[in-house]
């Protein structure tokens, strides 16, 4: 069986606040994308869309 891969740091209160709702996610890409929404929502941009999010 091949090991799962390391999840990737964000911002620290982020990884905080989702590590809670890990084992609601099968997978870590898609807890990665859990976080980098998160991290969208927090950024700076104008449009808080989600397709505004992923050009980000």
């Amino acid at each position: 069986m091949i090991a799962p891969r390391k999840l990737v740091a964000t911002i620290r209160f982020i990884d905080d606040y989702c590590d809670m709702y890990k084992d609601i996610f099968p997978e870590v890409r898609t807890f990665e994308a859990f976080k980098y929404l998160h991290v969208g929502i927090m950024s700076e941009i104008k449009r808080k869309s989600l397709r505004g999010i992923a050009m980000v």
